[in-house]
């Protein structure tokens, strides 16, 4: 009986994803050995790379083919290569140059031959993908882009098993070393094959970077129920995980997750002996993030600059991660002339991870030098911070880290440089209300017609937005993307939005955050302790 309901689902999937513009494939043409889909490699670069496929025809006649597919299982199984270096920057192949192996969506419409090869994407979902040469093991839903394999799926349905079971299954059954003939099995090796694996009920989903047998940590990949942990159920008799195929495995979106969400986490630790190691960790987007991100980002490319956004993640949230895509996505924006929306992004924060973590992971999504400035107190000789600030906004550098008691002199330049009145600016703060500004920045002052008896050293970051706000100087062409765990009451009416934005703020309309993962949610989820 628990076959016959998870086929049904398995079918249900399928078929959803085939209406939006998927294409279902077949377990006996997935190379098992190579764990590649090799029809969609070859029809990939035929389609996209003509020019690159005739140099690699004329090199090697025949056996093209086996060349392109070889190569590209040796670029995956690098250590300095894996599944998301090769889909976002290809790999390169002696007289023939570099293979691009997927193109992500152009930042805007005027390139038709970028759009083109956007649109040539193939994504190729296969039912019972039998993984193992030497075994009839299979994978419920196995998910490729261009014929490399992104990620897999364990069905369970609520009728006789539940999430648990799937999340069992993927423990003790999918293992990167086959404890028998200690055989690698590449589909579920760490960066090498699928980067997420989800198990999925009916009503719950959760996911997994990285397949270890019984230390596999799972996220939650859920909704969110009220404010609780978990899905609602639906109105439309759809099932309660039906936003993954509606959202998530949207086209776009999907390819969006692997162009400009996915990256590899590392820090430093100790190992069991006391010894210095590094430690990798495939980042995946929880659907709280990705939606985060997208409604912002969305809402800025509907209204364009001067809009407020409270964005209210509980502690254990990942917010440096909804951070740095946050603004990697607002630096993409492009009106259809290629005009951008916003001409830099300041962040403000105290925390040096913060800067740190931001770095890398938008080195890894843009593999682009120079996309990020940090200005701090720590630099030696040169420019004072004022100086290097009103720089680096006037250069139109994307992306610029501040501290909190640096950010003052943000202000004081767009306020006052006659050079940036024409620009627009997006600035993201990072618990805005627990640190003092500790500027002594004259021009803000002046701006804001403080008295000197006004202490703008040990205004905190939101009361010196509200002095603005009451002085009437905020500049129209700065929107404010606030993150915190522990909104104030100055926090919702500086960056909050009223429930009905065509009506003024009152008691009945009062501001709300304009996104939320909920502490409740956070501690069902097992991120926070309940104290």
């Amino acid at each position: 009986m628990a076959a016959h309901h998870e086929i049904h689902l398995e079918a249900y999937v399928v078929k959803k994803l085939l209406e939006n513009g998927w294409v279902e494939g077949h377990a006996r043409e997935y190379d098992q050995v190579r764990a590649l889909y090799p029809a969609d490699v070859v029809a990939r670069v035929k389609a996209t790379q003509p020019e690159t496929w005739e140099k690699l025809n004329r090199l090697n006649g025949a056996n093209t083919e086996k060349m392109l597919l070889d190569r590209l299982e040796k670029e995956l199984s690098l250590k300095t290569g894996g599944t998301m270096k090769v889909l976002r920057e290809g790999l390169s192949v002696a007289g023939a140059g570099l293979i691009a192996m997927s193109q992500a969506a152009p930042e805007d419409g005027r390139n038709a031959k970028e759009v083109a090869k956007y649109e040539n994407n193939i994504l190729r979902v296969v039912r019972q993908l039998k993984y193992c040469p030497t075994r009839e093991w299979a994978i419920d839903l196995g998910f490729f882009i261009n014929g490399i394999p992104v990620a897999t799926v364990e069905l369970k349905t609520d009728f006789t098993q539940a999430i648990d079971d799937a999340i069992k299954q993927y423990k003790t059954d999918r293992l990167p070393i086959d404890p028998k003939t200690k055989r690698k099995e590449p589909l579920l090796t760490f960066k090498r094959g699928a980067v997420v694996h989800f198990a999925m009920s009916d009503s719950e989903i959760a996911m997994a970077t990285k397949l270890n047998g019984d230390k596999t940590f799972f996220l939650p990949f859920n909704k969110g129920n009220n404010g609780h942990a978990g899905n609602a159920a639906r109105d439309d008799g759809e099932y309660p995980v039906a936003y993954f195929w509606e959202e998530i495995c949207q086209r776009d979106a999907w390819l969006r997750i692997f162009h400009s969400f996915v990256y590899v986490e590392t820090k430093e630790k100790v190992d069991k002996y006391g010894m210095p190691c590094t430690a990798e960790t495939l980042i995946f987007p929880r659907y709280h993030q990705f939606e985060a991100v997208n409604k912002m980002v969305g809402d800025a490319k509907a209204k364009g600059a001067g809009q407020q956004y409270l964005c209210e993640h509980s502690a254990g949230s990942g917010k440096t991660a909804t951070i740095a895509w946050t603004a990697h996505d607002l630096i993409k924006l492009r009106y259809p002339d290629g005009k951008a929306y916003f001409n830099s992004v300041i962040i403000v924060t105290d925390r040096t991870v913060l800067d740190s973590q931001l770095q890398e992971a938008i080195r890894q999504i843009d593999h682009q030098s120079g996309v990020i400035e940090t200005i701090d107190s720590n630099k030696r000789g040169g420019d004072s911070k004022s100086n290097r600030l009103a720089q680096a906004l006037k250069d139109g550098v994307p992306i610029i880290v501040v501290t909190i008691q640096t950010f003052p002199f943000a202000m004081e330049a767009i306020l006052t440089e006659q050079s940036l009145k024409e620009r627009s600016f997006a600035v993201i703060i990072d618990e805005a209300h627990t640190s003092q500004t500790g500027s002594t920045a004259q021009g803000l002052r002046a701006a804001l017609s403080l008295d000197s008896k006004d202490k703008l050293e040990e205004m905190t970051l939101e009361e010196l937005l509200l002095e603005m706000q009451k002085s009437r100087v905020r500049p129209s062409n700065v929107s404010h993307f606030a993150f915190t765990a522990t909104p104030k009451h100055s926090t919702f009416t500086l960056f909050g939005r009223p429930e009905d934005e065509s009506q003024p703020v009152s008691d009945d309309n009062k501001p709300q955050s304009f996104h939320r993962y909920s502490q409740r949610q956070a501690i069902e989820e097992g991120f926070i302790l309940d104290v």
